[in-house]
């Protein structure tokens, strides 16, 4: 009877397009600047300014929420990565698609790989509970009377992986883009099955949506589809990932002796400005481009730092492309994140918070230091805070949260990345001392006393 009620206008009456979508790393969330992010929303963005309309977004904390906006019409769309299946169009309308998705059975390395469906029946399976996946997993039942499985009230299949990662489950269900992203800090996951044929993405509108805006939508796709705009803005968010795996030593030191050389006095000029000692700021722009100063993302980040073009801009940095601009740009940034840390933390943990930030953006960190003081953790302790990072990706902490959704798991991956490659060069490297002063703050873990004197 919900669906009976009196309808939201329709955007080209009252100038305002109501899009529901969910946070998630293929949807919609706060980019480490603070600005709104993901394909979903880009993509609606663009749909409401090619019409001369306000967007107003609003967020569903659960697929349930979603549906429950559509069916009592107070939104005009969803947008959510929609899988459209037989079930769902029995009660709802869907746009013209937009993107195709796999779906797999996500398994723990180290368990025996499953080779068909019946080799299931003795592992724990779970699956996002009222998901597409659900409806997969009955129709594949009926050939398959051992299959079963176990719906989780989360909020996403990232949180899936996580415990499939950690070893809290066997197997979980996911699609492709949601596990190559996850795969990027998360560990130990394989594609054990494929559960079929792809499946279509569409945004949704409630049965009885207005003629005109879907005659809106088919010509909005169009236009997307012959202009190539919609296949780079897919490159843009999904083309680019690919997971990260373990450190490869053999490349990093292949790398150290072919590009670090080339590089290694801008990283001395760089620390005689911030005082950051040069190995750490090299250890950072190994991860973010393996000492590569051409490196550049469909994201929108690039150079050697990989930095935002909003970071850039605040920086003073011209030109990203150009390494000592950039190396110059990004070791001002870490220092300007040092001095947002609170000056009771002391180092390594001030650096390993910074360097989070870094990755994440500070008001996501702050997100995150809140929740772990919620939850009895120091939130001034690396050690704690390496915990709750993954925790401000799950729904039911995302919703409270001031920021929302962030990859938390991710950034503690980068962290904990360029540890490793800081302790590897710290070994390799001498420390860069200009004049005859021992190198100053920002070298964590460091003996202070250092004072070899750089050429």
């Amino acid at each position: 009877m919900a669906g009976c009620g009196p309808a939201i206008e329709p955007p080209h009456k009252s100038g305002e397009l109501v899009v529901i979508t969910r946070n998630s790393p293929n949807t919609y969330y706060l980019d480490r600047e603070g600005q709104p992010a993901g394909f979903e929303y880009e993509l609606a963005k663009r749909f409401a300014d090619s019409r001369g309309w306000k967007l107003r977004l609003e967020v569903a904390e659960d697929l349930d929420a979603l549906r429950s906006a559509l069916e009592e019409r107070r939104v005009h769309l969803a947008a959510g990565w929609l899988a459209v299946t037989p079930e769902r169009q029995r009660h709802i309308r869907y746009g013209p698609s937009y993107a195709e998705e796999k779906e797999w059975m996500v398994c723990r390395d180290g368990i025996p790989r499953p080779q068909g469906l019946g080799d299931l029946a003795h592992l724990r399976v779970e699956v996002v509970d009222d998901s597409s996946h659900l409806e997969t997993l009955r129709r594949l039942q009926g050939h398959h009377a051992s299959l079963h499985w176990v719906p989780m009230r989360v909020s996403s299949e990232e949180e899936l992986l996580e415990r499939v990662s950690t070893g809290l489950t066997d197997c979980a269900v996911a699609d492709e883009v949601t596990l190559n992203l996850a795969k990027a800090y998360l560990t130990g996951l394989v594609k054990a099955l494929d559960l079929g044929q792809p499946r279509l993405i569409a945004w949704a509108m409630p049965w009885r949506a207005p003629m005109g805006l879907r005659d809106e939508l088919q010509a909005f796709f169009t236009e997307m589809v012959a202009s190539g705009e919609l296949q780079r803005l897919q490159s843009r968010y999904f083309g680019w990932q690919e997971p990260m795996g373990d450190v490869d030593l053999f490349h990093f030191m292949e790398r150290r002796t072919e590009r670090l050389n080339d590089l290694r006095g801008l990283f001395y000029q760089a620390q005689v400005e911030t005082g950051l000692d040069w190995r750490l700021l090299a250890a950072i722009a190994y991860q973010e481009s393996q000492w590569d100063p051409r490196a550049v993302s469909p994201t929108g980040v690039r150079g050697i730092m990989m930095l935002t073009a909003e970071t850039a801009d605040r920086m003073g940095v011209e030109d990203r492309l150009d390494p000592r601009q950039s190396i110059e740009g990004g070791a001002r940034y870490v220092k300007l994140l040092l001095s947002d840390i609170p000056e009771r933390i002391t180092d390594p943990d001030r650096t390993w918070l910074a360097l989070a930030a870094y990755n994440l953006g500070q008001g996501h960190l702050e997100d995150a230091r809140r929740l772990a003081q919620s939850l009895g953790r120091n939130p001034d302790a690396w050690s704690d805070m390496r915990d709750v990072l993954p925790l401000i990706a799950r729904g039911r902490y995302a919703a409270k949260l001031r920021y929302g959704y962030a990859r938390g798991g991710e950034a503690r991956h980068f962290v904990e990345n360029v540890r490793l490659f800081y302790d590897m060069l710290r070994r390799l490297e001498p420390p860069y001392v200009y004049g005859f002063a021992s190198v100053g703050p920002g070298v964590p873990g460091g003996s202070g006393g250092e004072t070899i004197i750089a050429p």
